[in-house]
């Protein structure tokens, strides 16, 4: 079992993942906590997202997940701000197809690169 989890994300049946969200005016519901009314456009999304990208994979080895939640609690649009992110463990079809099939492609610890779904624009770490 072990080997098969190693050979790729596809053999598991669930994961876990924290992820960034930066939502933009065309994301299916424009607020979050951070703002009543979400007014950037996806270009601005994207290039916000795209900052924070970079200073994650900037983070020195081993300290990509504490960087990753400490950014995700300050700066994304989704409620899982409050745990750092963290939206727990999640099955196929539980999630935004983008994303789901983002986050089961990841390796645990690894980071992805900007994933674009109805809800915004998103970076995801696979944490489990």
């Amino acid at each position: 079992l072990k080997e098969k989890a190693e050979k790729g994300a596809e053999m598991v049946d669930s994961v876990r993942a924290s992820h960034l969200l930066v939502k933009h005016r065309g994301s299916r519901r424009p607020a979050s906590w951070r703002c009543e009314n979400i007014t950037i456009t996806k270009d601005e999304a994207i290039e916000r997202l795209r900052a924070f990208e970079m200073q994650l994979r900037a983070a020195p080895p081993g300290q990509l997940a504490a960087s990753f939640a400490q950014l995700a609690s300050t700066e994304s649009d989704c409620g899982s701000a409050r745990n750092g992110g963290d939206l727990g463990f999640f099955k196929r079809g539980e999630m935004q197809a983008p994303f789901e099939a983002a986050t089961f492609a990841l390796r645990v610890g690894e980071l992805s690169s900007i994933v674009d779904t109805d809800s915004g624009v998103h970076l995801i770490l696979r944490t489990g």
